[in-house]
């Protein structure tokens, strides 16, 4: 089946669990997360959890395996905790709990930011891979970086990143 063949029989509707990390926001100062659920639900997809949780190694394994658990779960995507701050633990976490990686998501998306930001995007840490059966997508939590990552990279391929883990 060609690239364009297996895209196009992609699932149009994702069921989404998203996952605010941060030590500072709550579901009422979470623009990101928001942002997220709103462009997710804007293009048909369903959003099954939603949750703001401290960027803990501990919070971030518990609320993982909380979603993972939940069959309806097809993909989960974090926002926050993705820089090089001592805060910020997110990556070190998501990625050692990766089973596969997608390694040109991060890619493309620091090149992506790199046009809007400049060298800055050097510091994000965006990653993504497998867990459990699901996609997981680890985003900065700035607004910029949500907008760009979900316009550029999640939507147009969340269905057909689904479709491509699931058993045949």
């Amino acid at each position: 089946m060609s690239h364009t063949q297996h895209k196009s029989a992609a699932p149009t509707k994702v069921s989404v669990a998203v996952i605010t990390l941060s030590d500072t926001r709550d579901e009422g100062s979470d623009k990101s997360g928001q942002l997220i659920k709103q462009k997710l639900e804007e293009n048909g997809h369903q959003v099954m959890h939603y949750a703001v949780v401290k960027d803990t190694a501990r919070q971030i394994k518990g609320v993982l395996a909380i979603v993972c658990e939940k069959s309806a779960c097809q993909a989960v995507i974090l926002n926050g905790g993705t820089g090089i701050s001592p805060r910020d633990n997110t990556f070190e976490v998501v990625d050692r709990m990766l089973d596969k990686r997608i390694p040109g998501f991060g890619e493309i998306f620091r090149f992506l930011s790199y046009q809007e930001i400049g060298s800055a995007a050097i510091m994000s840490r965006a990653t993504a891979g497998t867990y459990r059966g699901r996609i997981i997508m680890s985003l900065p939590g700035s607004t910029g970086a949500v907008r760009l990552a979900m316009d550029e990279l999640i939507l147009p391929e969340l269905g057909h990143l689904v479709a491509t883990i699931q058993p045949r």
